[in-house]
Formats: structure tokens, C-alpha cells, sequence
């Protein structure tokens, strides 16, 4: 049985939430980047391949869509439907981290 991609099933990876998360403002490619590497103080860096291949999934699945822009760079917003899916995943991701510190709290007693 083939395993659901990231984008199918909904648990996304941590490169395709950031740079989502990153188009909830326009932006293009390498401002993408620099978002993340800024918003997470170098902890987190996307290159340009995985970044170009993630919005091109992402336009795809209509989480993205490229929006008109005057400076011949293509921009890119997150649609409603990606939106949801990082409201989504930010919910489990809570969930991950609240289980995570209770085991750890009773694993230190």
C-alpha cells in the first residue's frame, strides 16, 4: 500500500509548515528564505531546491497561489485552504508538544 505524502495526509513536515506559514504574507522565493532564517535565528534554513520543489507541491495542491507582482518575481500567499491546514497543524503540533512536557515531567519524579 502506497504511504500518503505530507500534503495528502496533512502532517507536514517542518519545510513545507515553514514556508507555508511564511506565505500568510506575500512573498517570493528568497524572501521566503530569509523569513525563515530570520524568524528562526538560523535555527531552520530552506535551500533554494527544496523551497522552489515545496511551492511547486504546494501550488498544486492549492495551498499556495501565485499572486500579480510588478517586479517580474513570482509571489506567492497561502489560498484559504492552506490557511486551514496550518491552523491544523499547529493544533497537533500542541498537542505533540503538551504530551511531550507531561512525559518529561513525570519521567523527572
Amino acid at each position: 500500500m502506497k504511504s500518503k505524502n505530507s500534503f495528502e495526509s496533512g502532517e507536514l513536515t517542518d519545510n513545507i509548515f515553514y514556508i507555508l506559514l511564511s506565505l500568510v504574507q506575500p512573498r517570493h522565493g528568497y524572501r521566503i528564505m530569509q523569513f525563515i532564517k530570520e524568524k528562526t535565528e538560523g535555527q531552520f534554513v530552506i535551500g533554494p531546491a527544496t523551497m522552489y520543489t515545496t511551492l511547486k507541491k504546494l501550488q498544486e495542491y492549492n495551498l499556495i497561489r501565485e499572486i500579480p507582482n510588478k517586479d517580474n518575481k513570482k509571489v506567492y500567499i497561502a489560498t484559504e485552504k492552506g490557511f486551514l491546514l496550518l491552523e491544523e497543524n499547529i493544533k497537533r503540533r500542541k498537542k505533540i508538544i503538551d504530551l511531550a512536557e507531561k512525559i518529561m515531567l513525570e519521567g523527572r519524579k
